[in-house]
């Protein structure tokens, strides 16, 4: 059963930060830590990443339809700067699925696996670094699924984190594909 297509767009701070800013702030986002933002904080936080040079943003769509926030930084300057020694070639990683009233069966795990190909897409990208709170067990769940290895926990400034790695080839064996 295929959930659609998926495509993913620069992140427009402006035009982009109504959308942003009711799904940062809905119930099921609170590890985004956003839940008490004003549409401006939104409208701030992702102008202030579109002006770095080492964080990115995008919107994915379903189907042609908003659906879901993808963060890409280099770890060498951004997130995880003193926690742990990169290696040339990792790209750190977030993601929010925006909420909904209607769910699909495996949606989440399609939009993981999405945002992984994307990443991917680029040679240079040799592993995903993640940071997710250490309380997070639906996205731990999640990342081990499509390769994701926990590492170690580490200690944020906002959070206490399990930092975990999926290299290219974690990612294209959780998928089943002959490496």
């Amino acid at each position: 059963m295929s959930i659609g297509t998926f495509t993913i767009r620069a992140l427009d701070p402006l035009k982009d930060a109504e959308l942003l800013h009711r799904w940062v702030t809905d119930p099921k986002a609170a590890f985004w830590m956003m839940q008490d933002a004003k549409l401006q904080d939104v409208e701030r936080e992702y102008m202030r990443i579109a002006a770095h040079e080492h964080h990115h943003a995008f919107l994915g769509l379903h189907d042609g339809e908003p659906a879901f926030l993808m963060e890409s930084y280099d770890p060498r300057h951004v997130e995880l700067v003193g926690l742990y020694e990169p290696d040339p070639g990792d790209v750190g990683m977030h993601f929010l699925v925006a909420p909904t009233d209607r769910p699909i069966h495996g949606f989440t795990k399609a939009v993981i696996t999405a945002v992984m190909d994307e990443l991917f897409a680029d040679p240079r990208t040799r592993r995903v670094v993640v940071e997710p709170d250490v309380g997070n067990k639906a996205v731990h769940a999640l990342n081990e699924a499509v390769g994701f290895v926990p590492v170690r926990e580490i200690d944020k400034p906002e959070k206490r984190a399990l930092l975990s790695f999926c290299t290219r080839e974690d990612f294209l064996a959780a998928r089943g594909v002959a490496v």
